[in-house]
């Protein structure tokens, strides 16, 4: 039991809120969801689920200069992609003729005041932590006036900056979020949702306790920078006199090798620098779901990595690791040769083809079997042949043996190389009593390989990714240098593969997570057409 379901429970046991939970998630729709919000989305709605209550989905939208409907779209799919479904959709927007209202409510009891000082100005008197901050010249306006200017602010007298209004709370406060914090700000844009309606926008300080309130929520989970805020967030629900939710807070998610900002995301999606949001080398959801993770998988990580109250780093093989485990239990198998060199059985019969029966997925015996064409000339990995093979090899090599998988053993008799020195053929013989169901299928060789028939098989485009960074922590760079600078260049590389000729675009679209047999695990791309596959490396088959 983590300490967040230790928390509800005995609020559930001494009948607080009624012996009710409900949570919400409340993302600002300024970009695409990571894995980051995954681990939120996971325990917001987790909790509500196991404590038979209700998750809400509220879009924090009070800034409209950022915010847009295709994220909400985004947000949405990704949750739902997920496995969850909200009780209700709210939007902050939805409460700012009553945020409004109780902004009013705090000027006339003379806890609110408009400031006229620039916001240089304003950030400079609120000073450092150790040294009381310098109250504004206009804190001490008249109930009266307050209320005029800030009447004229909605209306849309002043241009944007010209005047802000904060709480009056304490400019020696310890806690800077004290010191009179700004409760609404002027800003002349057009609202996804309200349009023109607005001219002043709440704060995120103001709005988020506020909504949790209007909404019922009982426990508030937010990611541990929203700690130092958890004071101001009872001050206004204390101050307002209203149903005072209890926010608790959590360890964000870190991984190595990994960006989490939003606007460092942003900045690679807008420079190019990645081929969009969900380019399956980002951490957003859509770019993982792109890759080939499964929901099922980012589910199990977030359960793996566990409810912390200190921020900590996880190692993104631990994730990579939990794609494996599922895909392993689901993805179907196919065979794919990558780097292509042409294998000859000189002793096969010319012309003769045979149908190979192969497993779809060992550890699903309801999977089934399928059928692969089997003949002369063959493609087999590059890697799997070597000229000069040391006694730690065992695949294949001059007069040594393997067993081409569901099929024959073959031996190696002699290569054929190019004018630069590139092997171009191997040749060899096959042992036609080694087939599976033949008096000698059981011989034991030390290597079995994969192989795709060259006069069956398709070709394809496969996409193998690699991270994004080559660091473990992108942030940290040197003097004059930025994240960007640790950015890997090998990060993707494009290659042609073989595959297996039953694999047309209708079957690859429809099963999507397949496992190249030895390979790794691969999902196929939307890019996908009928003249041309793609498919994405999901993971490797071992770390």
């Amino acid at each position: 039991m983590n300490f967040i379901e230790q928390i509800i429970e005995e609020d559930i046991q001494n009948g607080k809120n009624g012996a009710k939970v409900q949570t919400r998630f409340p993302p600002e729709p300024n970009g695409y969801l990571h894995i980051g919000h995954a681990k939120s989305i996971c325990i917001n709605f987790g909790m509500a689920e196991k404590y038979h209550g209700l998750c809400n989905l509220r879009f924090d939208d009070t800034n409209p200069v950022k915010e847009d409907t295709e994220y909400v779209d985004s947000i949405r799919e990704d949750i739902h992609w997920l496995g969850f479904q909200w009780a209700a959709e709210f939007y902050a927007s939805d409460y700012f003729d009553q945020l409004y209202l109780w902004a009013e409510q705090l000027i006339n009891e003379g806890l609110a005041y408009v400031d006229d000082q620039t916001q240089e100005e304003i950030s400079k008197g609120r000073g450092v932590p150790t040294a009381p901050g310098v109250e504004s010249p206009y804190r001490n306006r008249s109930v009266e006036e307050n209320l005029d200017l800030f009447r004229r602010m909605r209306a849309g007298e002043f241009p944007d900056g010209s005047r802000v209004l904060r709480a009056k709370i304490d400019m020696a406060s310890p806690n800077m979020h004290f010191r009179d914090p700004i409760m609404y700000r002027i800003l002349h844009a057009s609202h996804h949702r309200t349009g023109d309606k607005w001219c002043i926008y709440p704060m995120y300080d103001f709005a988020h306790g506020q909504s949790d309130s209007i909404e019922g929520i009982t426990h508030s989970i937010c990611t541990l920078e929203f700690e130092v805020h958890r004071p101001l967030y009872d001050w206004f629900c204390e101050a307002l006199r209203i149903h005072h939710p209890q926010q608790i807070e959590f360890a964000r998610l870190n991984m190595t090798y990994t960006i989490m900002s939003k606007r460092k995301l942003l900045q690679l999606v807008k420079e190019h620098y990645v081929n969009g949001w969900d380019d399956p080398r980002m951490p957003t959801i859509c770019g993982l779901r792109r890759r080939g993770y499964t929901p099922a998988s980012i589910r199990n990580f977030a359960e793996t990595v566990g409810v912390a109250k200190r921020d900590n780093i996880i190692d993104v093989s631990l994730l990579e690791f939990c794609a494996r485990e599922d895909l392993n239990k689901t993805a179907i198998r196919t065979m794919a040769v990558l780097d292509p060199v042409k294998l000859i059985i000189d002793n096969y019969p010319d012309g003769q083809v045979e149908e190979m029966t192969a497993i779809n997925n060992p550890e699903d015996p309801e999977a089934g079997t399928r059928t692969v064409p089997f003949s002369k000339e063959l493609w087999i990995e590059r890697a799997d042949f070597r000229e000069n093979a040391d006694k730690k090899f065992y695949r294949l090599s001059i007069d040594r043996e393997v067993r081409l998988k569901y099929a024959y053993i073959i031996k190696c008799t002699h290569i054929v190389k190019d004018d630069d020195g590139n092997i171009t053929e191997i040749h060899c013989t096959y042992d036609p009593n080694t087939k599976s169901g033949m008096p000698d299928s059981n011989r034991k060789v030390k290597a079995t390989i994969h192989w795709a028939s060259v006069a069956h098989s398709k070709k394809a485009e496969v996409r193998l990714f690699d991270r994004l960074f080559n660091v473990e922590d992108p942030d940290n760079c040197d003097e004059g240098k930025t994240f960007l600078d640790n950015l890997n260049p090998n990060s993707l590389v494009v290659t042609e593969a073989w595959v297996e000729p039953a694999l047309t675009l209708e079957k690859a679209m429809a099963i999507k997570h397949f496992q190249f047999e030895r390979l790794g695990y691969f999902y196929a791309d939307p890019d996908s057409t009928e003249g041309k596959l793609v498919f994405n490396k999901t993971v490797s088959l071992k770390q």
